[in-house]
This record gives structure tokens, sequence and C-alpha cells, in this order.
């Protein structure tokens, strides 16, 4: 069995508190998979990280899907970013690091990262894909791809998340998520094969 400790530092701690209390439990669920698929592809690949950048990424790259966080102009990456760097602020972070936070959120979205300048935005866009429509599955062991869907189950997750991004798409037309949903997300949720 694999074992699930976040990094030790107080901001890794505030974000798992933040989205406790902002995402819904499918939502928290999708970000803690993400996270450790996250590493995995990192351990595989023999790429270093950050991984309190990438924990924290993790956990806010999907806020702005929520009511609370939502903007009704800004495409769900970008305002995303935007709290994440709220939040790197109140954690002290430098200007350098908070953009580096927000950028692998907006980019989670992008079908590649170079792994060269943003190893953290290029980890989270490949864990996203991965949980979301199942891409590259394979390029996990299956004993982690196991306990990690037993820690952190789906919890009705396709159906969650493809209602927020056709909310999202309905009202930012030319956003990601409207992109996505244009080019068949539903289509790529009810086929994936879910990491297992």
């Amino acid at each position: 069995m694999t074992s699930f400790e976040i990094p030790d530092t107080p901001a890794s701690t505030a974000a798992l508190e933040v989205a406790t209390e902002y995402l819904s439990p499918a939502l928290l669920s999708h970000s803690q998979r993400v996270y450790w698929w996250a590493v995995g592809y990192a351990e595989r690949d023999g790429l270093g990280y950050d991984a309190e950048l990438l924990f924290v990424a993790a956990m806010f790259h999907d806020v702005a899907l929520m009511p609370e966080f939502d903007s009704h102009t800004v495409a769900f990456g970008k305002a995303g970013g935007h709290v994440a760097r709220v939040f790197g602020a109140g954690a002290g972070w430098s200007r350098e690091r908070r953009d580096r936070l927000s950028e692998a959120i907006v980019q989670h979205m992008w079908p590649t990262v170079d792994p060269a300048t943003d190893p953290e935005g290029h980890l989270l866009s490949r864990a996203a894909a991965l949980d979301i429509v199942g891409k590259d599955p394979d390029g996990l062991s299956p004993s982690l791809r196991t306990d990690v869907l037993r820690t952190f189950p789906r919890l009705g997750l396709d159906a969650e998340f493809l209602a927020c991004f056709q909310a999202q798409a309905e009202r930012k037309p030319a956003s990601s998520a409207a992109n996505a949903i244009r080019t068949g997300l539903a289509d790529r949720i009810g086929a994936a094969v879910h990491a297992h």
C-alpha cells in the first residue's frame, strides 16, 4: 500500500484545508488523485519538480469551477490561477513562485506543456488528462493506480465534471472548457478507462 503524505509545509496543509472547504467531494478527490498521478509520472520519468508547488497547484486547479470562485467572464483555468496567486501571496511566496503556480494551473488544460520549462505544469496537465479522460493509464504502475483509486475514489466525478464544463461552455464560448465540449469531451469521458 502506498503512503499518501502531502508535502510537509504550511502552504500544502493550508491548500488542502482550502480545497476541502470549497471543492465538492468529487473534485477534492480528483485533485488529490491528480497530485498522486503527477508524482507517479515524475518518478517514472525521473523528472525533478517542486512538490509543494505541484501540490498547491493540484488543490487549486479546478477551484474556479466552484460557485464561490467561478468568474462569469474569465476561463476557469485563468480564474483558478488568480485565486492560487492570491493564496501564494498569503503564504509568503515570491512573485516568481506565484507566477509559476498560476501558469501551471492555466496550462493544465493545454494538450502539452514542456517539462523542461515547466515541470509542474507538465505533470499537472498529464495527470489531469489521465484522471478526466483516461489518457496514458499504462504510464503508471498497477499498484499505484489501485492504491490511489482506493484512497481517493471517483465519487461520481464524470457527471459532475461534465456538468461543470457544460456550464462553463455556455457562459464562456471562447474558453478551453467550451472547446473541450465542442471537441467531444462527453464522449472521451464516457469512453475512458479511469486508471484502473
